[in-house]
């Protein structure tokens, strides 16, 4: 089973990989959950989230995940915050934060929130969650630092700063100003480098560990109690949010897909085109998980080599740049190829069911009249002439003489770097049947031109 965490500024990812091996992923906004959910994983942990300049992610998209079978887990950040609202649904919360969100002891938003540095700085938190100076100031009165009042006046003057300017030198400077007992703000701070509790960190690390130890033991898919409901506004929600760009975008916040989808549509019936392949990309990879395929990692492997080859990445320094402009990671790049994996061994096994829905494509699109009339006129015309099958010799061409003709005079481009791929790409089960294709056409263009110039008037 796979485990996907949500995880930015509450914990470093090198302090994360040591407590569970999972795939981990930015801040949550609207739409991850949904994406993530459909690769089947076994959990999901949701740490932190965006929530200010993008949407958040959606209660609906985690209902919509456990109903899906998946265990999802909140803790420390809007993971507490979720987990504590949606407790009585199933998803399950960890730690001392979503505890206080679930009795009531806490409710703002702004309790989790941070400011932070962006994904190339590693989520470096700016300020400091109002939950975490909570329960630095409680252990510094138990620990006889301050004073019942004085811990009280701190945490007014705390709760009162906007909460990307919560840090304890603010808090500090705005006490002395207000007059509070020097001697004790001089030994808060003194004891703060030592005595400063991260209880998200905290509560993030418990997280982690109940994650591994539900996966070291087994468990079977989530069970829910409540009917999930399609309604418009999920539909809508599902089409059109979500996080293109996993990493922080250079100009700041996360890209939404919708801004990517815009970009589409305005290009005109390039986003008809691209939208049916969406969706045939979509419907395939639901049925190779309806049949329970699951690639190896050979296969997975094979599939990147080939991508890369194709794609004229084998050089680290060309992959590397293709992965950044692509807005991926080298786990997300993995996922990728084991999609692609998976959608290689459905094409061959599916390639002559789909072949025969083909017709009823073309006719509901208006091509099949053409299509079909040239196809019979080639057919009729070639046995005529006894070449339903001819060879280089028939036509005079040598097999570089014949690609010349077809890429340059006939499609007006550059011949193929690489024909195996193109014969892939085209639909040719081997480069013989692109080449006996490409002989025919041949063939059948001379013919028509050759009675074109003895009888002008057929033109």
């Amino acid at each position: 089973m796979s485990a996907y965490v949500f995880v930015g500024p509450t914990l470093p990812l090198e302090e994360a990989r040591k407590e569970l091996d999972a795939v981990y992923l930015p801040p949550a906004c609207q739409g991850d959950v949904y994406r993530i959910a459909r690769k089947r994983p076994g959990i999901i942990g949701i740490i932190d989230g965006y929530f200010e300049r993008v949407p958040a992610v959606w209660h609906k998209e985690i209902l919509w995940a456990m109903s899906q079978g998946i265990h999802v887990f909140g803790s420390a950040s809007i993971g507490a915050l979720r987990a504590a609202e949606l407790a009585a649904f199933g998803m399950e919360g960890v730690g001392t934060i979503f505890q206080a969100y679930e009795q009531n002891e806490l409710e703002d938003d702004d309790e989790v929130a941070v400011a932070h540095l962006p994904a190339e700085q590693d989520y470096e938190p700016a300020s400091t969650a109002m939950v975490d100076i909570r329960a630095t100031l409680a252990s510094a009165e138990s620990n006889g630092v301050v004073g019942r009042a004085t811990h009280e006046t701190l945490l007014r003057i705390a709760k009162a700063l906007y909460y990307p300017e919560r840090r304890f030198e603010r808090i500090l400077a705005c006490a002395a100003a207000e007059g509070l007992p020097a001697q004790e703000l001089k030994g808060l701070e003194a004891w703060l480098p030592s005595g400063q509790v991260d209880q998200k960190r905290n509560d993030a690390i418990e997280m982690l560990r109940q994650m591994r130890c539900r996966l070291e033991s087994g468990f079977e898919p989530k069970q829910v109690r409540y009917h999930f409901e399609h309604t418009t506004l999920w539909e809508k929600a599902r089409l059109t949010a979500g996080n293109a760009d996993p990493a922080e975008h250079p100009q700041g916040g996360p890209l939404l897909l919708e801004r990517v989808l815009d970009e589409l549509r305005i290009s005109g019936d390039k986003y008809r085109l691209t939208h049916q392949a969406a969706l045939a990309r979509c419907l395939s990879l639901d049925e190779t998980w309806r049949q329970g395929i699951r690639p190896t990692a050979e296969t997975v492997q094979h599939a990147a080599e080939q991508f890369r080859r194709e794609n004229g990445l084998c050089e680290f320094t060309a992959f590397e740049q293709w992965m950044k402009q692509n807005h991926l990671s080298v786990e997300e790049f993995l996922e990728l190829m084991e999609d692609e994996a998976r959608l290689n061994w459905l094409e061959a096994s599916a390639g002559l069911e789909v072949a025969s829905h083909v017709p009823d494509h073309l006719r509901v699109s208006g091509e099949y009249e053409k299509l079909a009339g040239r196809a019979l006129d080639k057919q009729h015309t070639l046995e005529i002439c006894g070449l339903a099958n001819p060879t280089l010799a028939d036509a005079g061409l040598t097999y570089e003489e014949l690609l010349r003709w077809y890429f340059q005079e006939c499609l007006k481009r550059p011949i193929a770097d690489d024909i195996p791929r193109y014969c892939r790409a085209t639909g040719f089960v081997s480069e013989d049947a692109f080449r006996t294709s490409l002989l025919r056409e041949f063939c059948y263009s001379s013919k028509n031109s050759a009675t074109q110039k003895r009888n002008p008037a057929a033109s």
